[in-house]
């Protein structure tokens, strides 16, 4: 349940991966999910389009300037490969 109606996806989830999904580093599949999301949820929706302006914004006062294809691939195999640990304490 999100929204107050049903969908597939947790808001919450598409939220989180709404910069992936902006700048086209998440795979096929979960565009479309988010896609199909966004075409649903006019709260989620309203959210992204939040999140684009901010993006365009912060693209235009930086340059427009792109990492090279050869680095933005070691960086995403990097942290794919990326391990990490954590410890909880009852307290």
């Amino acid at each position: 349940m999100s929204c107050g109606d049903p969908h597939d996806v947790d808001c919450r989830q598409v939220l989180g991966e709404v910069y992936l999904f902006l700048d086209l580093e998440c795979t096929d599949d979960r565009r479309t999910v988010i896609s199909e999301h966004l075409d649903e949820c006019s709260p989620c929706l309203r959210e992204y389009g939040i999140e684009q302006e901010v993006k365009a914004l912060v693209n235009r006062c930086c340059g427009g300037d792109q990492a090279p294809d050869e680095l933005r691939e070691r960086l995403r195999a990097r942290l794919a490969a990326l391990v990490v640990e954590t410890t909880y304490e009852r307290g």
